[in-house]
């Protein structure tokens, strides 16, 4: 239906004012009187809502019957005029129409929930002022990534999300399977045989080895797409479902690969200052005192590096009473990772050179034997959002690593063949959407990033 989206009012202000304009929308407040009565409408185009005035001298009641329930969307047509805030406009209501009826059982009564009740009904929470503006943030920064890449002459490639193989190695592997319940198969190779692809399938825990294949043909390129993982974490930070950008590039080697993922974190939290302010002011307020001013020392201080090993010592100098011992060799905890971010260095920092023995298996080996080519980036309030490494490009040392991890040679033939053909150094990261959300946001919990979140024993 023809109408005019509400966002166009107020950045278009002079062009509509004292015209008769059309708009539709769901109402998020109303307050009735004996003479007038005001609805706050809005229709997702924007953060703020438009107030529009009933003259009930001008409406008979059945008009305005169901007009004024929370959660009813309305078309109204009337004269846009100055609002009664600055910079504000609003409708003078000539017409209304009920496009939908909302009885009183809708739960968005109050103007505040907990986030706790919120993830309860998933389906109508995206109504809410903190979920209108989550989900427009995500929209400009999923934009802002691919903008990145376009600018700085990577490829956009697909890669399956069905997989015969374990990229990081773990086994966190969700099954797909076409066979249902049969009591009457007798092995695990008589079932996969009885499947669709008559071997193991599941959905993939990373775009990365496809991804190794194209930059091998095409230079730069990145994934960006769901991705997997049947992790028994219930935390905060963890989702068996979550968006993953993995850019891959050939002739890169760590040091390359650490300052692009260095300019893709400015560039798209300076998208995101640009273009969410009414988002961001709203977080600041609600979530996280100083967010904004968080975000602009990002984009524009460099950020710090650390050694796996001299992170180890600061942290066990810290004095700090850690649920978590650390010692060398250990995979640093959330509450290592705050601390190195929060207290030690105020603002993100590349950790490197990890032990090999809580790594994948296709990270390239250090001289030292005991480390390898990695680095997590980790930022204040979050932690790490960024898994990055320099890939094994050594086709004898690759096959010991996935030898001495009992890992399948058969599933990693098409990689390996990589290091046999024209094999070059080459370095790639993944960065998890939610994850940068959380941190851009100020929101504490992953499940608030997603519109139906995955997690153990959650399937809305």
């Amino acid at each position: 239906m023809k109408h005019t989206e509400l966002a166009q009012l107020t950045k278009q202000k002079d062009a509509f004012l004292g015209k008769q304009v059309t708009v539709c929308g769901w109402v998020r407040t109303s307050r009735d009187s004996k003479n007038v009565a005001f609805v706050e409408l809005n229709d997702g185009s924007a953060m703020k809502h438009t107030q529009i005035v009933f003259d009930k001298s001008k409406f008979a009641a059945e008009q305005l019957a169901g007009c004024l329930n929370l959660g009813a969307a309305l078309k109204v047509t009337g004269t846009l005029v100055v609002g009664m805030k600055a910079e504000a406009v609003e409708i003078a209501a000539e017409s209304a129409e009920l496009l939908g009826a909302c009885d009183l059982s809708y739960p968005l009564q109050k103007k505040r929930h907990t986030m706790e009740y919120l993830r309860t009904i998933p389906h109508l929470r995206v109504r809410t002022n903190t979920f209108n503006a989550m989900f427009r943030i995500r929209s400009q920064l999923s934009y802002a990534i691919h903008e990145f890449f376009r600018k700085n002459g990577f490829y956009y490639v697909h890669t399956p999300i069905i997989t015969g193989s374990d990229c990081e190695g773990a086994g966190e592997i969700f099954k797909v399977t076409t066979v249902g319940f049969a009591p009457g198969i007798k092995s695990e190779q008589e079932y996969c045989a009885a499947d669709f692809f008559g071997r193991p399938a599941g959905l993939t825990v990373s775009g990365q080895l496809e991804g190794e294949v194209m930059a091998t043909a095409m230079g730069k390129i990145y994934t960006f797409g769901p991705t997997f993982r049947a992790e028994n974490s219930n935390t905060t930070r963890h989702a068996a479902e979550f968006w993953q950008v993995e850019p891959e590039v050939a002739f890169a080697e760590i040091d390359d690969i650490i300052e692009i993922a260095t300019d893709m974190i400015k560039f798209i939290t300076r998208y995101v200052l640009d273009n969410c302010a009414d988002e961001l002011k709203f977080f600041e307020e609600r979530f996280e005192a100083g967010l904004i001013a968080k975000l602009e020392n990002v984009a524009n201080s460099e950020f710090a590096r650390v050694d796996y090993t001299d992170a180890i010592d600061i942290l066990r100098k810290s004095g700090k009473d850690f649920s978590y011992p650390v010692e060398w060799g250990c995979d640093l905890q959330t509450e290592h990772e705050r601390y190195l971010t929060d207290e030690v260095y105020k603002k993100p920092v590349f950790v490197v050179n990890y032990p090999k023995d809580i790594k994948s298996f296709y990270m390239k080996l250090n001289a030292d034997g005991k480390t390898v080519a990695a680095t997590d980036l980790l930022v204040p309030g979050v932690g790490e959002i960024i898994g990055c490494s320099e890939r094994e490009n050594d086709y004898d040392k690759l096959l010991k690593a996935i030898s001495d991890r009992g890992m399948k040679l058969s599933d990693y033939g098409n990689y390996l063949d990589l290091r046999r053909f024209g094999s070059v150094p080459h370095s790639g990261f993944g960065l998890g959407l939610e994850r940068m959300l959380m941190y851009v946001t100020g929101i504490g919990n992953i499940r608030d990033t997603q519109i139906f979140p995955r997690t153990k024993n959650y399937l809305a």
